[in-house]
């Protein structure tokens, strides 16, 4: 990340602005897009951040990829980071934006990681058992798989992390044989 600060400031002037015109919710839907946009084009992001390609190319690729599809403020507030020479950071904004939006609404982002994809009974099951037991009130789950933790599943929220993968636990076991103390008293 370039600069938390940076894209924490302009989340936070963007989030008042949107509220002052009680557009909250349509931007929070224009910045959904854009983070779509910035996960699925690692290209765009590279235009973006590039020092080569200059600030005009730069605002009529970012017109493309949005007309129609955001919000004239959203638009505008694009323009005003390109002018400036602050697209680059274009991603970092998008994200606090998110999270000052979550704050704002109470929404906590959980993140479950698991061998194979959660059937949408678990994922609902998943989302009430920690909005009860760890006492968030929404709960927004995002789920990923990663078939390297073998089976089990990690779970992150607020800084928090249960790791109940079966590859913790065979590193565990690996890590006991390794310092096995038992071999020293047997001599």
């Amino acid at each position: 990340m370039q600069s938390p600060r940076l894209a924490g400031r302009y989340a936070k002037s963007l989030v008042d602005l949107a509220q002052e015109k009680g557009q909250l919710e349509v931007v929070y839907k224009d910045m959904q897009y854009l983070q779509q946009v910035v996960k699925q084009s690692r290209d765009f992001v590279n235009l973006i951040k590039s020092p080569v390609i200059k600030g005009d190319k730069k605002n009529a690729v970012l017109e493309a990829v949005t007309k129609d599809k955001v919000s004239e403020m959203t638009s505008g507030f694009n323009r005003l980071l390109v002018s400036k020479g602050r697209e680059a950071a274009l991603p970092e904004i998008v994200n606090a934006f998110i999270d000052q939006y979550n704050a704002i609404k109470g929404i906590h982002r959980v993140k479950l990681t698991t061998a194979v994809e959660p059937s949408e009974e678990l994922k609902r099951s998943i989302k009430q058992k920690v909005a009860v037991e760890a006492g968030l009130g929404q709960v927004e789950l995002e789920t990923k798989v990663d078939p390297s933790i073998v089976g089990g599943f990690i779970l992150e929220f607020n800084n928090n992390k249960v790791d109940a993968s079966i590859l913790r636990d065979l590193k565990d076991i690996r890590k006991q044989f390794m310092d096995n103390h038992y071999v020293q008293k047997l001599r």
